[in-house]
């Protein structure tokens, strides 16, 4: 049993800490889910991280769970008995599935989406379905379901998007993990603003048939955890794969560094910060070499494809309910209506053109650093228009370094390195395609080294309601 058993809610615990627990008959699922729903209860009007609880489910889950740990006899599932929310643009059956749009505030799910098949075989316990912007189209977490998806840090900043309320589920200590998907940034930025591990897979790694059409050429769904080795167990569920856990300090890896791709601006001290991370690599043995990288290009794919899908699977909203549209979607719609077939099949030969171009990087280099993003979180609704005195554009000013790697397909973590005024601070690390198991190893080697204190945060939303503790 972990020391601070006493001061500290088991929510903030590890998957292995918990499953240990529950082997030991230190503690149950069922306990541990009571605990996460009268923490919800306490703590999600403060921050809007839930679209919609399912704790009647989840308890059924739950007891399912504990006579699985009763019954020795019984071969235990990875996940068995662990919290996880579930990011709203994954379809769960017997919850309203709204892909953060208040046209769909009534959609009724009656089947799992494949990736929610594979959690619920490994015995995940769904807490619920957390906030996301409208159809996932923002890097901030805002709708027209309420209000805005609130960081667990201050809660008068932004935890990003778009998987911002499955980020503030885990850094408020809700649940356990978080499942997401990132098609421009969408784990990477919610795992920096709020001090979290976030894994964007390869691009097609995490196979599924159906679900939500949007940023479909770029997106990968991950999780979002507070250490890797949670994030590990996860990934492992949700792309039905083995990675072996291997320290790399004995390698000597060949790592490019990055400190301003495109040559956008960072914030100095989030420079400082980042770079002082990168350089504890090279104390573990790697070779850094710094290095501009050829970033120039993603948006000529990016831009068109995204849009040019918004219109024609959702064009029809304009018509027929444009005044429940956010304003950004409506926007989005709007420009996706000018786009021509020649324009998208440019698109896609740019998109193909980018992907080869990284092949070709990775042929010199194993591992790529860069900052997650340019700023740390920011004031809800208001993005920053400079960055280090430098003007910069409301829509990807704040987050220009972590769309390149959607678009060339590659996996990406964010893995949290220091705090800058009050506030974390994320490195970006990507590999190859498909080297996810030598990127959460260098990931967790950096970890260990990192030491990330989010005390302050945990401190803040402590258990103050549990119940006989």
């Amino acid at each position: 049993m972990p020391e601070n058993y006493n001061n500290e809610s088991p929510l903030f615990w590890s998957i292995d800490c918990l499953k240990d627990a529950y082997r030991r008959g230190e503690i149950s699922p069922v306990e541990v889910l009571e605990e996460s729903i009268l923490r919800a209860e306490e703590y999600n009007p403060y921050l809007n991280a839930y679209l919609e609880r399912l704790d009647e489910q989840a308890r059924l889950q739950a007891k399912k769970a504990e006579k699985i740990f009763l019954d020795h006899s019984k071969e235990i599932p990875s996940l068995c008995g662990i919290p996880i929310s579930i990011k709203d643009t994954f379809e769960l059956k017997g919850s309203f599935t709204t892909y953060g749009s208040a046209y769909f505030r009534e959609n009724f799910t009656k089947k799992d989406h494949d990736l929610v098949k594979r959690l619920r075989s490994s015995g995940a316990v769904f807490t619920g379905k957390t906030n996301t912007p409208e159809f996932a189209q923002s890097a901030t977490t805002e709708n027209r379901l309420g209000d805005d998806a609130r960081n667990p840090w201050d809660t008068s900043l932004t935890p990003g998007g778009s998987s911002g309320g499955a980020a503030a589920t885990v850094a408020a200590g809700l649940v356990t993990a978080a499942i997401g998907a990132d098609g421009g940034g969408s784990i990477r930025i919610p795992a920096s603003f709020t001090g979290l591990f976030g894994f964007k897979p390869t691009y097609g790694l995490c196979k599924y048939k159906k679900g939500l059409k949007a940023m479909s050429e770029f997106i990968a769904p991950g999780p979002l955890t507070r250490s890797v080795g949670d994030a590990r167990i996860i990934l492992e569920v949700l792309a039905n794969y083995s990675y072996s856990h291997e320290s790399l300090n004995k390698q000597r890896l060949r790592v490019a560094w990055c400190p301003m791709p495109g040559k956008n601006p960072v914030d100095s001290q989030i420079a400082k910060i980042v770079e002082e991370a990168v350089y504890k690599l090279a104390a573990l043995g790697h070779e850094i070499k710094e290095i501009e990288i050829p970033v120039e290009g993603w948006n000529e794919a990016f831009d068109t494809l995204v849009l040019a899908e918004e219109h024609r699977e959702r064009g029809y909203l304009l018509e027929e309910a444009p005044e429940l549209l956010t304003d950004y979607e409506h926007k989005s719609l709007e420009a996706g209506c000018k786009i021509t077939e020649e324009n998208v099949e440019m698109a896609r030969l740019a998109h193909r053109e980018y992907r080869q171009k990284f092949q070709k990087f990775f042929n010199d280099f194993d591992v790529l650093a860069t900052p997650v993003t340019a700023s740390t979180a920011f004031k809800i609704g208001q993005r920053p228009l400079k960055v280090n005195d430098q003007k910069v554009k409301w829509l990807w000013g704040a987050f220009p370094f972590t769309s390149p790697f959607n678009v060339s397909g590659n996996p990406a973590a964010s893995i949290p390195c220091g705090i800058s005024e009050s506030l974390p601070v994320g490195l970006q690390l990507i590999g190859r395609w498909n080297a996810e198991e030598l990127l959460l190893n260098l990931s967790e080697d950096l970890e260990e080294e990192l030491e990330f204190d989010d005390s302050q945060v945990r401190k803040k939303w402590r258990q103050k309601v549990r119940k006989n503790k």
